[in-house]
């Protein structure tokens, strides 16, 4: 079993940062994140799976929980601490068979339907999301808000909860006071390469106040 969510989930994009995996880790890292997924829509199967290599032998110097986004081979070939799931990919079930019982297991849920079907999965984490309008991602959801966002806290009972999507330092704590467990984060975080530290810092900071 994981160790507790932390409030800050950053999510790592070669496409938003300009920068490989294990640096964006190192800058993150930097600024006190402990828990980081690594998300990959532009390189191959083949360079993705070379730059998570290195990233995984980079946080294991630092201590930083590694979750693969996609995945689940590369995940386990690398040996990351787990794997986030969609909704369209291979399904938790099949996923913990590969990964074991050790593995964290987060999937991601859209509405309150998908959250239903969640609760009964093997999954450690659930996300939920997008909170707000994100730039981050082209095929987004309907948003949910923070009225939906509680509206899930009751449903998953005891389960965590990772909130995504337009999440920045101006509405993360009431995102946390809203329910979550923790908040995912790309762009607030990564669309300056030079202030990742910083703005990680800043935010872990102001959650964890």
């Amino acid at each position: 079993m994981m160790r507790p969510l932390p409030k800050v989930y950053p999510i790592t994009d070669v496409g938003l940062s300009g920068l490989p995996h294990a640096k964006q880790i190192e800058l993150l890292s930097d600024g006190g994140a402990t828990f980081i997924q690594l998300r990959e829509k532009i390189l191959s199967p083949f360079e993705f799976f070379q730059q998570a290599t290195v990233a995984v032998e980079f946080a294991r110097k630092r201590g930083v929980e590694i979750i693969i986004n996609d995945r689940v081979d590369i995940a386990l070939t690398v040996k990351a601490d787990g794997v986030h799931l969609g909704q369209d990919d291979l399904p938790p079930e099949a996923a913990r068979r590969v990964l074991g019982a050790e593995a964290t297991i987060g999937y991601s849920t859209h509405n309150l339907e998908q959250v239903q079907r969640a609760v009964a999965l093997p999954i450690d984490y659930l996300a939920i999301g997008p909170i707000f309008s994100t730039t981050s991602k082209s095929d987004t959801e309907p948003v949910l808000g923070l009225e939906g966002l509680r509206t899930v806290r009751t449903m998953v009972s005891k389960l965590p909860s990772v909130a995504i999507g337009g999440i920045t330092h101006q509405n993360a704590n009431a995102v946390i006071e809203a329910g979550a467990t923790s908040v995912a984060v790309l762009s607030t975080l990564l669309s300056d390469p030079k202030l990742i530290s910083e703005r990680a810092r800043s935010l872990i900071e102001s959650v964890n106040g």
